[in-house]
């Protein structure tokens, strides 16, 4: 007999020993972000593992990734699992925040609306919103204050958000029960064991997840905006009310994001190429099709002559190619099948279809075959500043960041195996020398992969073709130390692919352009090179337009630059302003001796004060003013104000003209 204290049972060693063994076979190993690997009880929470390693981090986690999936903190772990405790500064921690935000915003609206019918409520870059059909009322950006003033009032409640599961029959019931057309539709889709309910307070939604631990996280609460979108975004259908909001842990933060929204309106790009004479649009046109006034004209052909430029010392050959197609171009490429939806209707002529071409890069594949190749004409490399047509739909439009027409500097390489790693390493070192001479300091790399399960139907089928050139795209990357991070079932269908993307100024991002790997077009299209050994074989396909599109790129530059393009970007660079009419012929001088140089320059001849012709130049963000006067005539110079720096007095006109002649040429970014 062993011997136990008073008050203890009596445990033979058989017992302990099967107490043991129960021990060992219900714990599970948590493998932390560090490499560290812990031991919990099966069926702990990420939440349970928050708590096990400190309170303070217990207090901050929104979310779990498991295995690398965003989770709930509260969902069971059952099996031997990697673990990240997403916190605020992890961007899907912000997701989850926002989400659930759009979850709380939507229990505000069924407490002030009762009869409202709710669609989609997703995370946004900044944000969330809702999509609402408030049925017969009518809400305006007058009512937001009192959704905030609700949402408000529901937060403080911490209320946690529950998750069920429900039978698909249960759901079906409960939203015909309701009378609610969008749950239902959105029960079409889903299948008995992936359909969760989340209820907060006396809120309850069809909903995946995942959502934070309660509304008391939320803190700071700011309705930012209303419109109108058409439910699934077509036009055809009913529009339904979409509210936008923002949601922050902490008031101080709410403070700066507002800070820089009132800023982001200052730099809004729509506003911007209105006031500067940059690009218009018209109702009689159709929409998504900008018009591009004289000013923008001038800023394309500088973006051009610096593309061309940069591509001719990189050996590029420059192509021109139609703006339609016959369909058999496209199934051939296998545009068609994969992206159809994207494309306008076809116009047919003579009993054959024709499109509007898309994307550049069948008709480079037709180049490159006009005429044989050996392996002494690679890597061939041909680009054009190609013009593509999208159906984006109308709700999807936004200025020129989406648009129906665009302009891509588009470029297409094809090369060998051996050449692949070199011809990639010159494109992305191409996309550095751009940030620099644009002043862009934050990018980073998207390397987008593809998805094993989905080949086939979104992507090509072919795994070790995928296999091969995903890991060349990854060790150029590595080998070249640029910064890049590498996101799952975005590649395109022919191949991996990077997405460039960059941070304005005021801290904004935008997805630039691609840089694509093609390792099926060329059998396709059954491209070939003759090799030195007198065989033929495939050559590799390298897509690539480092300044994107006209249409994205201009947006871009209006905002980060706040309309005040640098000097060789500007539309207008100089403005002369005489302070009377009596040193005109002095100013027409100085007009032609600019011109003279290349500057794009024009007189001020208004009959108006000295001070309103400067208050006006500046609106117009043109670079240098030159005020001239008696002193200046009488003594051949210019009176130099800078935009954004004031007057930095009196300089020789030559003298100017030759210093503002090398900062052109130099494309400064000041």
């Amino acid at each position: 007999m062993l011997f136990q204290p008073v008050g203890y049972p009596i445990i033979a060693k058989s017992s302990l020993n099967l107490s043991r063994k129960f021990k060992k076979d219900n714990m599970i190993k948590i493998t932390l972000p560090d490499g560290a690997v812990r031991e919990y009880e099966k069926g702990s929470s990420a939440m349970d593992i928050a708590k096990s390693i400190s309170e303070g981090l217990a207090k901050k986690v929104l979310a779990a990734s498991v295995n690398g999936k965003v989770t709930d903190l509260t969902m069971p772990i059952d099996t031997d699992s990697t673990l990240s405790l997403l916190t605020w500064d992890h961007a899907e921690a912000k997701n989850t925040f926002w989400h659930s935000s759009a979850h709380l915003m939507a229990e505000a609206v069924q407490s002030l609306y009762p009869h409202a019918r709710f669609w989609v409520g997703p995370p946004v870059d900044k944000g969330f919103y809702y999509d609402i059909d408030f049925r017969d009322t009518k809400v305006t950006e007058e009512d937001l204050a009192e959704l905030e003033k609700k949402m408000n009032e529901f937060a403080k409640q911490n209320n946690g958000f529950i998750r069920k599961m429900m039978p698909k029959d249960e759901a079906v019931a409960y939203f015909t029960e309701k009378g609610d057309p969008y749950k239902l539709d959105l029960l079409n889709n889903l299948n008995d064991g992936e359909i969760s309910f989340y209820t907060q307070g006396s809120f309850t939604d069809l909903c995946r997840g995942p959502h934070i631990p309660s509304t008391g996280l939320i803190k700071a609460i700011k309705l930012t905006s209303i419109a109108g979108a058409y439910w699934k975004g077509d036009e055809r259908n009913k529009q339904l009310t979409r509210i936008y909001g923002v949601t922050f842990p902490n008031q101080k933060e709410m403070d700066e994001h507002l800070l820089m929204l009132e800023e982001a309106k200052k730099r809004d790009h729509r506003k911007l190429g209105k006031e500067l004479g940059i690009f218009t649009m018209d109702d009689m046109v159709g929409q998504g099709l900008p018009l591009w006034l004289p000013n923008g004209g001038i800023v394309i052909e500088e973006l051009e002559r610096l593309a061309k430029e940069t591509e001719h010392a990189a050996g590029y050959k420059r192509v021109v190619t139609p703006h339609i197609a016959k369909e058999a171009m496209y199934l051939t490429s296998g545009h068609l099948p994969y992206y159809a939806d994207s494309m306008f209707p076809p116009m047919e002529l003579d009993g054959t279809k024709y499109y509007l071409r898309a994307m550049n890069c069948p008709h480079h594949h037709k180049v490159f075959d006009a005429e044989p190749k050996s392996y002494k004409d690679l890597p061939f490399r041909i680009a054009e500043y190609g013009t593509c047509y999208r159906y984006e739909q109308s709700g999807e439009l936004f200025g020129l960041m989406r648009v129906r027409c665009l302009h891509m500097n588009d470029a297409h390489i094809y090369c060998s195996k051996e050449q692949f790693a070199d011809e990639f390493r010159a494109v992305n070192e191409m996309y550095l020398k751009y940030f620099k001479i644009f002043g862009i300091d934050k990018y980073v790399m998207r390397l987008s992969l593809h998805e094993p399960s989905k080949r086939g139907q979104k992507y090509i089928d072919a795994p070790e073709l995928w296999e091969q050139t995903e890991n060349m795209v990854r060790n150029t990357l590595i080998e070249s130390n640029i910064p890049f991070i590498e996101v799952q079932d975005e590649a395109a269908f022919y191949g991996p692919k990077i997405d460039v993307q960059i941070w304005s100024a005021i801290g904004r991002e935008f997805t630039l352009a691609t840089n694509q790997v093609d390792f099926n077009s060329g059998n396709k299209f059954k491209l070939s090179y003759t090799t030195k050994d007198n065989s033929t074989d495939v050559p590799l396909i390298i897509h690539r337009a480092p300044l994107g599109t006209h249409e994205r790129f201009i947006g871009f530059l209006l905002e980060h630059f706040a309309g005040k393009f640098p000097t060789w970007l500007a539309p207008l660079q100089v403005k002369i302003l005489p302070i009377s009419d009596k040193f005109m012929e002095y100013a027409t001088s100085t007009l032609e001796a600019l011109k003279k140089a290349g500057v794009r320059v024009e007189i001020d001849d208004r009959n108006e004060k000295i001070g309103k012709k400067i208050r006006d130049t500046e609106l117009m963000k043109v670079p240098y003013m030159l005020v001239i006067g008696e002193k200046e005539m009488n003594e051949n110079k210019v009176s130099v104000r800078r935009q954004g720096k004031g007057d930095l007095g009196s300089v020789d006109l030559t003298a100017f003209i030759q210093d503002l002649c090398v900062e052109i040429a130099e494309r400064s970014a000041e």
